[in-house]
């Protein structure tokens, strides 16, 4: 016959196995409704919508990394927990796709938002732009001005040695690198360009043909009429006739830092100066202004025609040339450029007049006195 003792000893054994077990199903149970409610709470979070009260510029710098961006989303109020976002942004496993550059967060994103943005999204554009026929001394003063770039530009840039264009960056990048990736971009083109040049160009090196092409694209505002321009000009290097162009002499009395803002005098056109191509033969030292690529092209394959000549058609860049094969033909179009000049003066000295008196008839009327009418 078993021993009551045993059997009670058995029974409590297994109510305290019971027990245990019931425990730490118990904590586990709630260990796991924990777990769901952080879980839930960090999904919420997440994909819930953010603090962020407007849309705001958010910079995520070069070699940053998730947590130091999460720290900096939360230090701006952009988000609610750096540390959902770092859970979030390691979950999705984009910790390492993170972009450099400014990106715009609109007002309330969530957190899953600004991970794609800063991401997949494109960084907000920062570019200098410097328009073809700008000296280095006018680029120079743009790329100063720009408040993003940082850092100073060591040295003055040859004229000619920076191809005009847009060119990007990331805020804090220096201002010289803007200038080295401009002359870098010029290096590559003339090299490009003059490898594929007229083999009878009147030209030896690719630097003759950049200070030409500084020249061109001083003398025309028409784009369409560069290879004309530079057809003349290499007809008349063909030729032994000086290229008599104002904008070489000009360049030599502002050395690029300024327009004149006036007429050449005749003193001007006379002085024997290294940049007064009505002085020297062939082309001045250096070139006068950054041509841009197109300018290049048309001096490596200019158009084929017999103009020596060529003058404003209009008072404005936009009217183009009228070019001439013969000085008598080129003197006829300088009488009608002469004669167009002295119409616009004219219509300005009326217009100038017409002001006059509608300003004279307002402050008369204003002191009391009537106009006398008009003769009939």
């Amino acid at each position: 016959m078993a021993d009551p003792k045993n059997r009670r000893t058995r029974k409590r054994s297994r109510n305290g196995f019971l027990d245990i077990l019931n425990g730490f199903l118990t904590l586990l149970v709630i260990g796991l409704v924990v777990v769901g409610g952080v879980l839930l709470y960090g999904v919420s979070q997440f994909y819930g919508n953010g603090p962020a009260p407007a849309d705001t510029v958010f910079r995520v710098e070069a070699g940053n990394g998730l947590g130091t961006t999460a720290q900096r989303l939360e230090e701006q109020g952009l988000i609610s927990n750096r540390y959902v976002f770092q859970l979030g942004g390691r979950a999705l496993e984009r910790q390492a796709m993170l972009k450099a550059g400014d990106f715009t967060i609109p007002a309330g994103a969530s957190m899953a938002d600004i991970l794609k943005e800063l991401t997949e999204g494109n960084p907000l554009r920062y570019a200098v732009v410097v328009p073809e026929g700008w000296t280095s001394w006018e680029a120079v003063q743009r790329i100063n001005g720009d408040s993003n770039l940082v850092g100073e530009i060591t040295a003055m840039p040859p004229e000619g040695s920076l191809l005009p264009g847009s060119y990007d960056y990331l805020p804090g990048d220096t201002r010289q690198s803007v200038i080295d990736k401009m002359q870098a971009a010029m290096q590559a083109q003339l090299a490009e360009i003059w490898a594929a040049r007229n083999p009878d160009l009147p030209l030896e090196t690719p630097e003759e043909m950049l200070v030409l092409a500084s020249i061109v694209e001083k003398e025309t505002g028409v784009a369409s009429e560069r290879p004309q321009v530079a057809a003349v000009f290499v007809n008349r290097l063909r030729e032994g006739m000086r290229l008599q162009s104002d904008p070489t002499i000009i360049y030599g009395i502002t050395n690029g830092q300024a327009p004149l803002g006036r007429g050449l005098r005749r003193s001007e056109i006379e002085a024997k100066t290294p940049f007064n191509t009505y002085q020297i033969d062939g082309l001045p030292p250096t070139p006068i202004a950054n041509p841009g690529a197109e300018a290049l092209r048309a001096v490596a394959n200019p158009d084929s025609h017999d103009y020596l000549y060529f003058v404003a058609k209009g008072p404005v860049p936009s009217d183009g040339h009228a070019f001439a094969e013969t000085y008598a033909e080129h003197q006829r179009n300088v009488a009608r450029w002469r004669e167009i000049e002295r119409e616009v003066a004219a219509q300005a000295e009326a217009d100038a007049e017409a002001a006059r008196q509608a300003l004279e008839a307002e402050q008369a009327e204003e002191a009391g006195e009537t106009a006398p009418a008009a003769p009939q």
